[in-house]
């Protein structure tokens, strides 16, 4: 009887132990994709300018609402998405009292799409615009793990609870090393909103966006909010020299650099034999410009020659305008020994003019991403005058061309025949 007991509660902890070693794993697997999740913090204006009716006849509370909707129906599963409100709760003219009026609408972290939408439905615009305030709280709503952070700002006004400066908030958040962005809408095409807005964004790495209507909306809120379940790539900081002799050597990846007007950035590239450079620049535009502009990139010999270039022209309808190009690189005749990598050097110019009154430092925000990757196949595809394969095409014209002459003259001197016959 004894044994028999003694059996019994062998087998027990024997079940607790397996129990035990499948549940726990299973519990720090989970504990360690909660740590790792990317998490999104929508940050709303509902100040009582969020009334107005001038996004596509309906108000700018309802066009945004809409929009919300659309996004919760969208978020991947794998982003813990939180909603924070600005200026919601208190319709009063004490300052004081409009410029803590932040609350966070529905907590970041797993999206229950039913509630999260039921809590949108509630906002009505009432009262200040702590943009400032607000940015700070979503800081920390979104402070713990280590995977991507970003803040989405959609507003339609500046703040109004100086001096609490939202750009200097920004740098702060910056400053802490946390690895949060953040990104900017403005939902009035204002010069004074966009300014603002564009400093608050450029402080974190984000992006500005201005949008007038419903579905752009929610179409940048969405490819933001899927943009932070991306796999995260920090551009490292370089700064290009005047000339090509004192340029830094960049190796395959994205960097970040800044050019003011009217000067121009060198970068050096080593390309070994067999291989091909795929480089591209784009330039934003985070402050108010000429309506005209463009960028160009080109790819010189350490001795100045020209090898290939890349150009594009913007009109102001966008903040970021890019370019690349493609340098394939042949195999040396010399197959005995190896042969250096050649050093190709890399022009950054671009053609962006500052409007009246704006600053002119810093320099204008560039991204160049450069990629060293395996040539051609074969040589014929790197020579042939930069034609590739096309010399396939421009022989069967040729062809076809002389056989349509052929034709021609034989039914010329055919008609020609039968007129004298006739």
């Amino acid at each position: 009887m004894i044994r028999t007991q003694r059996l019994a509660a062998g087998v027990c902890a024997l079940l607790a132990a397996l129990t035990a070693g499948l549940v726990f794993p299973a519990g720090a697997s989970a504990d360690e994709t909660t740590a790792t999740a990317a998490k999104v913090d929508l940050v709303i204006d509902v100040s009582g300018s969020m009334r107005a009716k001038d996004i596509d006849g309906q108000s700018r509370m309802a066009a945004a609402k809409q929009a919300f909707n659309e996004v919760l129906d969208a978020t991947p599963e794998e982003v813990q998405l939180g909603i924070r409100t600005l200026g919601a709760n208190y319709p009063g003219d004490d300052r004081k009292t409009g410029c803590k009026d932040t609350a966070q609408l529905y907590p970041v972290g797993p999206l229950d799409r039913t509630e999260a939408k039921a809590a949108v439905a509630t906002l009505a615009p009432t009262g200040w615009t702590p943009i400032g305030p607000a940015l700070l709280k979503a800081a920390d709503d979104l402070d713990g793990g280590e995977g991507s952070k970003r803040i989405v700002l959609i507003s339609d006004g500046e703040d109004t609870c100086a001096p609490l400066d939202p750009c200097e908030v920004a740098r702060e958040i910056a400053a802490k090393g946390i690895g949060l962005t953040i990104d900017t809408l403005g939902l009035v095409p204002n010069t004074k909103l966009r300014r603002q807005l564009s400093c608050i964004a450029e402080a974190t790495g984000g992006t500005f966006t201005s949008v007038q209507h419903t579905d752009e909306l929610a179409d940048k809120v969405n490819q933001l909010v899927d943009r932070a379940a991306d796999p995260v790539v920090t551009p490292v900081a370089t700064t290009g020299a005047d000339r090509c002799a004192k340029a830094p050597t960049l190796e395959s990846g994205l960097y970040t650099d800044r050019e003011e007007f009217g000067q121009q950035r060198w970068y050096r590239v080593q390309v070994p034999d067999g291989r091909e450079l795929r480089a591209s620049v784009s330039v934003a535009a985070d402050r108010a410009v000429s309506p005209s502009y463009g960028v160009l990139l080109r790819a010189v010999t350490e001795r100045g020659r020209e090898i290939v270039r890349g150009e594009a022209a913007g009109n102001g309808r966008t903040d970021v305008v890019s370019t690349g190009l493609r340098y394939p690189k042949a195999e040396s005749e010399d197959a005995d020994g190896e042969t250096a990598p050649e050093t190709v050097c890399l022009q950054v110019t671009h053609s962006f003019a500052p409007a009246g009154g704006v600053k002119t430092t810093p320099g204008l925000p560039l991204e160049i991403t450069i990629d060293v990757v395996d040539g051609p196949g074969g040589s014929s595809d790197v020579a042939a005058f930069g034609l590739g394969r096309g010399w396939w095409l421009l022989g069967a014209l040729i062809l076809t061309g002389f056989l349509a002459g052929l034709v021609w003259g034989w039914l010329s001197r055919w008609r020609v025949a039968v007129w004298r016959t006739n």
